[in-house]
């Protein structure tokens, strides 16, 4: 998360502390709306547990989201 703190940051040209307030907020929401599934793994993202997200099909779960099959 670190990284995308640091992207965001650099991208909108504000601190790094205002960055981490928007990720968190994004990632919130996110998680909110997001399949349970899903979700879960962004709750991971913001424990900094990412782990091997290789046998997931994170992209159909959120296609099916927006009405894609």
């Amino acid at each position: 998360m670190e990284q995308l703190i640091k992207l965001v940051s650099e991208k909108a040209g504000i601190s790094e502390a205002q960055a981490e307030t928007a990720v968190k907020t994004v990632l919130g929401f996110l998680k909110d709306k997001l399949p349970a599934p899903v979700a879960a793994q962004v709750e991971q993202v913001m424990a900094g547990k990412t782990g091997d997200l290789s046998g997931k099909d994170l992209g159909g779960q959120v296609g099916k989201l927006f009405g894609k099959k």
